[in-house]
């Protein structure tokens, strides 16, 4: 009997209306895509930051050998699509504007109502 417990697969999006906070629905997207990219920075920050502890802790490598490095083209490629499935991450709120079932209105009547019964309570 394994104790590997298979991952929880969640949807990729939330269902219902988007909630909007401005305005102007596009400054909402444009925050929703800063905020996605300050979490991917900062997590690739985090294990950058393990890595080159780690590598100077055990004196496998200096920092000349990590500015020096120079990527083969499978390495190259392999960052390549790492990069496209960020950028992919952090534009999604673009992608998705039109199955979004406000259709980028801000605060359409459905969601507002819910918030104004969530507040009563």
């Amino acid at each position: 009997m394994s104790d590997v417990k298979q991952p929880i697969k969640l949807p990729k999006k939330a269902r219902g209306s988007r909630p909007y906070f401005f305005d102007d629905p596009a400054i909402d997207k444009v925050l929703a895509m800063l905020m996605g990219l300050i979490g991917e920075v900062s997590v690739m920050a985090d294990r950058v930051d393990t890595l080159e502890r780690l590598l100077a802790e055990k004196g496998t490598l200096k920092l000349a050998q990590i500015e020096g490095y120079r990527p083969n083209s499978a390495v190259s490629d392999a960052r390549d699509s790492r990069r496209d499935m960020m950028l992919a991450n952090v534009m999604r709120i673009i992608l998705q504007n039109e199955e979004d079932p406000d259709n980028g209105e801000p605060n359409d009547p459905e969601y507002m109502s819910v918030v104004k019964e969530a507040e009563q309570t």
